[in-house]
């Protein structure tokens, strides 16, 4: 990655959302929410309890989303990372 989050701050991507769901109906684009996990790409080095390739559960509005390389990427504080996937 090339870029190195400062401070206490992670870099996170969005996991994909499921297409259908459970029953077999499809969900189109414009019904989907945003999911609010994703896996962790680097941590900044005041980083207590995450560290790159964690899967996290984070607020709703968290972070500041940016592009890079194609990718659609989040940089939060980590206060707001909510929990982490065991």
């Amino acid at each position: 990655m090339g870029l190195k989050p400062l401070n206490d701050r992670v870099i996170v991507q969005r996991k994909e959302e499921e297409e259908k769901t459970a029953g077999g109906i499809y969900i189109p684009d414009s019904a989907k929410e945003k999911p609010q996990n994703g896996v962790v790409l680097a941590a900044g080095p005041e980083c207590k309890t995450v560290k790159d390739g964690d899967i996290v559960l984070f607020a709703k509005y968290a972070g500041s989303e940016f592009s890079m390389d194609g990718d659609e990427l989040i940089i939060m504080r980590e206060d707001d990372i909510l929990g982490v996937f065991a």
